[in-house]
């Protein structure tokens, strides 16, 4: 009995929302016609505005990584990280339908060179694809994915000007 209350400590009912994260541990409701529950914590991210709608998400820890990069992230959005080196995804979301422009897209990658472990560099490759081409291989430890259709952008580590 003292187990059961102990693994139910950390359930939440999901009554019309989709959790951040997962265990992928869903348990049988109680009753017919009951919600399912899952278990669901937190994802913590940095957001940045880049103007024009334009907003960059960058994950603070592997799971954030994993969950902004696979769950948040839509199709067309893209997805940035340093490449060769630990650091954040990014992921740059903005209006539905609209295309970044150049200076937009290099502004996010200079976010995901600026959260990695190549902050103190020069100009960092920083690995650029849409997010429909990022997933993770199976088995893999959290936040580690594979890439395909992926383009290589030269950038220096900034964060974006704050809006005045």
């Amino acid at each position: 009995m003292a187990q059961l209350g102990a693994r139910l400590n950390g359930i939440q009912e999901v009554r019309g929302s989709i959790p951040l994260r997962s265990t992928n541990s869903f348990e049988p409701a109680p009753s017919e016609g009951a919600p399912l529950v899952m278990r669901t914590e937190d994802v913590r991210l940095w957001r940045y505005e880049l103007g024009g709608g334009w907003v960059a998400l960058a994950g603070k820890t592997d799971e954030d990584n994993e969950v902004l990069s696979l769950r948040l992230a839509r199709a067309n959005d893209w997805w940035f990280h340093v490449h060769g080196c630990p650091g954040s995804h990014v992921v740059l979301q903005g209006p539905e339908g609209e295309e970044a422009d150049r200076a937009t897209i290099k502004l996010a990658a200079s976010v995901a060179a600026y959260h990695s472990k190549a902050r103190a560099a020069g100009i960092v490759p920083v690995s650029c694809t849409r997010a429909q081409n990022v997933s993770k291989p199976r088995g893999a430890k959290a936040g580690t994915v594979q890439i395909r259709k992926e383009t290589t952008l030269k950038v220096r580590p900034a964060l974006p000007e704050p809006a005045a």
